[in-house]
């Protein structure tokens, strides 16, 4: 157990990245009860994006300099497809059966990743990302490694922006309007079409600097990362209360600490031995996911689902 601080420090910040994609479902399904499983594929293309954005630059740049630039790729790229998506893709069916847009969700998905993969051939396998010099960093018992850093800065700056945006500006209040009543909203005068395509573009935005945080932190992207990702950070959605983007955060730190500590601890109960390891990281996460489904399908901050659907 005297690992547990490393391990609090570890689920800690995969939470914060599972949340960071989270926040997209819940904002999406707050406003058109809509459940995106396109999303997962849209932080993919975010990090390819940002890694498009390296591989472009000229040779002997340096990473200070790179990071800001593909960053703005990947939220560019990211922003991008999800905004077409809603407009091509998920417009022309919101007042078609709830099973039309899911279905062309997991199809949208798809075309992501084979479109990812006929352009970077190497992503079937992983794609090597750039790395922040440096590290790493200790902390008493505590390791940061350098690309976690990035995160660690990322996920309170983008909440508290967040916070801001929602709270405090006029396509804030627009989006709390329409999530309430959208067509009350539409007769007070808020233009609810573009009240759509905002949350659209935030979540993807907040999905590319997941994703930048991905590649920093693992060293590799490749087109099936948004996939399990995409999973976990539904699940985090689903703990925190889907529709409340605080719960998404919260929810995607609650899970990356399970995640964490039953992975490093489970095996040493009596019995469970064999249930350890990082190949049950998955299981344990989506066992947590049925878990809430059983006992508080609302989530930790939510409403129940059942009344949004």
């Amino acid at each position: 157990m005297h690992e547990l601080p490393q391990q609090l420090v570890n689920g800690l910040l995969l939470g914060s990245m599972y949340g960071l994609v989270a926040i997209g479902y819940t904002m999406v399904y707050g406003i058109v009860q809509l459940i995106n499983f396109a999303h997962g594929e849209i932080f993919m293309t975010g990090g390819f994006g940002a890694l498009t954005v390296w591989l472009m630059l000229p040779g002997g740049t340096t990473m200070w300099v790179a990071l800001p630039l593909m960053l703005i790729g990947a939220i560019i790229v990211a922003t991008l497809i999800a905004v077409g998506a809603e407009r091509f893709a998920y417009r022309p069916l919101r007042s078609a059966p709830r099973l039309a847009p899911l279905i062309t969700a997991i199809g949208l998905s798809i075309v992501l990743q084979q479109a990812v993969w006929a352009w970077y051939p190497d992503a079937k396998s992983s794609v090597v990302f750039p790395e922040i010099p440096g590290g790493p960093f200790h902390i008493g018992s505590i390791t940061i490694q350098t690309g976690d850093v990035f995160l660690l800065l990322a996920a309170p700056v983008s909440m508290a922006f967040l916070g801001f945006f929602v709270k405090k500006t006029r396509t804030g209040r627009g989006m709390q309007a329409t999530a309430q009543d959208p067509d009350t909203a539409k007769l007070m005068g808020i233009n609810t079409d573009r009240i759509i395509t905002v949350a659209f573009a935030l979540g993807a935005t907040f999905a590319a600097v997941g994703a930048v945080a991905y590649g920093l932190k693992y060293g590799e992207v490749n087109y099936r990362m948004g996939f399990i990702l995409g999973l976990k950070a539904f699940t985090a959605a689903v703990l925190g209360g889907i529709g409340n983007i605080y719960g998404a955060m919260i929810g995607g730190i609650v899970l990356g600490l399970a995640e964490t500590l039953t992975t490093a601890y489970i095996a040493d109960v009596p019995g469970m031995s064999q249930l350890g390891g990082q190949s049950w990281g998955n299981t344990w996460a989506f066992v947590l996911l049925i878990l809430v489904l059983l006992f508080r399908p609302q989530g930790l901050l939510g409403e129940r689902v059942a009344d949004r659907a």
